[in-house]
């Protein structure tokens, strides 16, 4: 048998080492962010470009712990294309743990098939998203931008995201809830924050800067203002729809 055992991700997260860490969504985004700057360019978005290996479905040629993901990441593999990459412990961590995400998501994935087109369709019309979402200058700016997303995100967790809005809040997704010292009530997607003010774009589309000594109360709120479509899409179209929005690469995006 070749030396290159490939080591189901099943297996590999069955070894207790993340007993060790405490992580949360954060790091998830971190560890997303790391692979797209440093991993794609040989793996691809999905993981699957390298022959033997399939991140995305949690299939490795040399692994048994989550340890030895991390010192793969770090210290690279003597011999092989894999080079070593100059993370902290922390770093490399957060990027198993978004490979642990991604192999979760894999067998829900509703990716396969899906026609971009009819998704296109249903998205600008049974769907909505255009009410809410921009692509390449067509639609609303309240919500995320997803001119990029075929890029940004794999198509399984785009679908998570369609069926379960709540499941993932990125930080860069974040909405905020906020009330003046007048009475005046403010809602929209957080831009940027710092020590003295809050920069939104709200429900209107206007650009907002809140001073924080103005604010009577503010809160990021918890949920996503994205509504479920679980129930809205049938499983042929969830197929068509993250097909489509999978197909979203910026200016390459048909």
């Amino acid at each position: 048998m070749n030396h290159w055992t490939i080591v189901c991700f099943a297996l590999l997260f069955a070894v207790p080492a993340f007993a060790q860490h405490t992580f949360g969504q954060a790091d998830i985004d971190d560890g997303a962010r790391l692979f797209r700057a440093n991993c794609v360019i040989c793996h691809g978005p999905d993981g699957d470009k390298v022959s033997g290996v399939d991140l995305g479905h949690g299939k490795f040629r040399r692994a048994t712990t989550n340890e030895d993901v991390e010192n793969i990441i770090i210290g690279g593999i003597p011999g092989t294309a894999m080079p070593p990459h100059n993370f902290t412990e922390r770093e490399a961590f957060t990027i198993v743990i978004y490979l642990r995400k991604m192999a979760e998501l894999a067998s829900d994935s509703a990716t396969n098939g899906g026609d971009p087109a009819r998704g296109q369709a249903l998205f600008e019309g049974k769907g909505g998203c255009t009410a809410c979402h921009n692509i390449l200058g067509k639609g609303s700016r309240t919500g995320p931008n997803l001119s990029e997303i075929g890029l940004l995100r794999r198509g399984a967790e785009i679908q998570r995201s369609i069926v379960d809005p709540d499941a993932e809040i990125h930080l860069s997704n974040r909405s905020v809830r906020a009330t003046t010292k007048g009475g005046e009530e403010i809602s929209g997607r957080l831009l940027n924050s710092d020590t003295f003010s809050v920069q939104i774009l709200d429900s209107k589309e206007r650009l907002r800067t809140l001073q924080r000594a103005d604010l009577r109360q503010y809160a990021i709120v918890e949920k996503s203002p994205m509504p479920s479509y679980k129930d809205k899409l049938s499983a042929a179209e969830l197929t068509d729809v993250v097909a489509y929005l999978s197909s979203l690469k910026g200016a390459e995006a048909k």
